[in-house]
């Protein structure tokens, strides 16, 4: 075989395996037994690496009153699970916290070692608390999951302090996805998919997953272009 040809073969596929990578799945929220979801840690890296994801952030609930303990037995899991095909990230959904508290909260999260701090956001089929959008935003949480019927001047903020806006994967949370999606397009701030999975079935692979977004009424540009930011929010995550 000539040696140009060899060549040839090697880089092509380099990039084949570099665009099977960037096919997988980033999942920013996710839930375990230290909330309410339904799998130990190590269950749902495994369910999620054999669906196909390659980046997966567990952010279970937290409040004033768990925070310490949720977020240190997530990293103290995170730091011992070692994967070649999945990266598992700790983190913290902060979730019906009085918006007073939030600054503090995520400082604290942050500070305990969580890389992803997601806010329980104001979706329509939970009593989340009037203002906990503009609460998170001004906090600095890393995404608004789920935020409901999010104001203009809250998505323009979130734009300004890069903030994210989920489109959730979950059902109820998942109604207003539309919404989400055209004021995230309105004033520029960046929508990012999750699964919020709290449950086996909750894990999607990507194909079904943009199949969600082309159901928010997102362009394939711009499903593409929000897979693309995931990538480089995973990237900076794993910096810090």
């Amino acid at each position: 075989m000539p040696e140009s040809f060899s060549v040839a073969l090697r880089v092509l596929t380099e990039i084949t395996s570099k665009l099977r990578a960037l096919k997988k799945l980033i999942d920013l929220h996710t839930h375990t037994l230290f909330s309410d979801g339904e799998l130990l840690p190590s269950e749902l890296a495994r369910r999620a690496q054999v669906i196909g994801y390659r980046f997966l952030a567990i952010t279970d609930h937290v409040d004033m009153s768990n925070f310490e303990n949720v977020v240190t037995g997530i990293v103290r899991f995170c730091s011992e699970y070692k994967n070649s095909s999945i990266k598992v990230v700790p983190g913290a959904e902060i979730t019906h916290v009085p918006p007073d508290q939030y600054k503090k909260l995520v400082g604290r999260c942050r500070e305990l070692g969580a890389k992803v701090v997601v806010a329980h956001g104001e979706t329509i089929v939970e009593p989340v608390q009037p203002g906990t959008n503009r609460a998170a935003i001004e906090a600095g949480v890393d995404i608004i999951a789920h935020p409901g019927l999010i104001s203009g001047g809250d998505a323009s903020l979130a734009a300004e302090k890069g903030v994210a806006l989920e489109i959730s994967g979950r059902g109820g949370h998942s109604f207003t996805n539309g919404h989400v999606a055209a004021l995230a397009r309105k004033h520029g701030a960046k929508p990012v998919f999750c699964t919020d999975a709290h449950k086996p079935s909750d894990l999607m692979d990507r194909a079904t997953a943009e199949s969600v977004s082309r159901g928010a009424g997102m362009e394939e540009n711009e499903i593409n272009s929000m897979f693309g930011y995931a990538e480089s929010l995973a990237a900076r995550l794993l910096k810090n």
